[in-house]
């Protein structure tokens, strides 16, 4: 009998185990269904998901306390006050783009207490400076198209982690940027600070950028051995500037790291001397009127052939020229020295 009994007892309470943790399961959904701001959406099988984007909110909901991504783009909020964030933590991915947030309605502070937060994305919006003090768990910071106009001492010290700064769009003058201001950015890989008001290259970038953004401001001169204290760059953009022939050191751009080099919409009127491991070159709408394929050349034509190992000769894919007045034929020389393009536009 007691060989009978005893499966039947250990079934009924597998079978009463599972039934209770389905009801658990149960209530947990129902209880962020309840939680679920009526203006949002909170996905079932996304728990962890709050979409309260494009609803025109004037006002930020409370967010339920176990969401880790909150979407609120393409809304009119104009304030962030801590009892939105009450208690969340957790919180590790916030887009807030597209708003009317100004810095003077942010609560102090509310950004710090977030100890878990990794992405925030605040862009188009009004903000004035960046809304420091920020959480030492930060990877990416993107603040563009706003109206910061300076950037307070200290702003970035403690984002060790972050890898992504973008500022691009906003109103930040040479005078903005000063030796410490990117100091504490110790894991940072791009810096993007296009579309501002710059005439200067900015001091003190970071040893670790590899990618430096800083298109579409006023730069006319890129100081000697610039590139020197950026062991890792290897993406330049510096298209739609005023830098000319003198604006480059001879040597500026002799940096092995350096990959892809964006010079389109200067005032060139020669192709400046590179390194023979650049790989992409754009001096598209410049005043350069004939190019020396020899001169261009970063090592000697005449001891290039076939038998040169790739280490050794110009590693060179991508050249664009064109919008500068350069008729073809394309020059034999230049064929000559990069026998790795596979493509070229004049």
């Amino acid at each position: 009998m007691k060989v009978v009994v005893q499966p039947i007892l250990v079934a009924l309470f597998l079978s009463s185990g599972i039934w209770c943790q389905d009801i658990s399961n149960y209530l947990e959904r129902m209880e962020y269904f309840y939680e679920c701001p009526k203006e949002c959406r909170c996905p079932p099988n996304f728990s962890n998901a709050l979409y309260c984007d494009s609803q025109n909110l004037k006002e930020m909901p409370k967010v339920p306390s176990r969401v880790l991504y909150a979407y609120f783009q393409n809304n009119l909020i104009e304030a962030l006050s801590e009892k939105s964030f009450k208690n969340k933590t957790h919180l590790s991915w916030l887009n807030l783009n597209k708003n009317k947030i100004t810095s003077s309605k942010i609560d102090k502070g509310l950004f710090q207490k977030m100890e878990n937060l990794l992405y925030l994305y605040l862009e188009d919006n009004n903000l004035e400076e960046v809304p420091a003090p920020l959480p030492n768990s930060l990877e990416h910071l993107r603040l563009a198209r706003n109206k910061i106009s300076s950037i307070a001492e200290g702003s970035f010290t403690n984002l060790e982690k972050l890898m992504v700064l973008d500022l691009q769009g906003n109103n930040l003058r040479d005078f903005a940027i000063e030796v410490n201001t990117f100091q504490g950015l110790k894991a940072l890989m791009q810096l993007n600070l296009a579309t501002n008001g710059l005439k200067e290259m900015p001091q003190q970038v970071p040893a670790s950028t590899l990618q430096l953004f800083l298109d579409n401001n006023a730069i006319k001169a890129i100081p000697q051995n610039y590139f020197s204290s950026l062991p890792k760059l290897s993406t330049i953009r510096l298209n739609h500037n005023e830098i000319s022939d003198t604006g480059i050191p001879e040597t500026v751009f002799n940096v092995s790291s350096i990959l892809d080099l964006q010079l389109s919409h200067n005032q060139l009127t020669a192709v400046p001397p590179i390194h023979l491991s650049l790989e992409h070159l754009y001096l598209d709408h410049n005043q350069i009127k004939k190019i020396n394929g020899a001169q261009v050349c970063p090592i000697p034509v005449n001891t290039i052939d076939h038998t040169t190992s790739r280490d050794q000769q110009p590693r060179l894919r991508y050249l664009r020229l064109d919008g500068n007045g350069i008729k073809p034929p394309i020059p034999l020389e230049l064929l000559m020295c990069f026998r790795l393009l596979t493509g070229i536009v004049i």
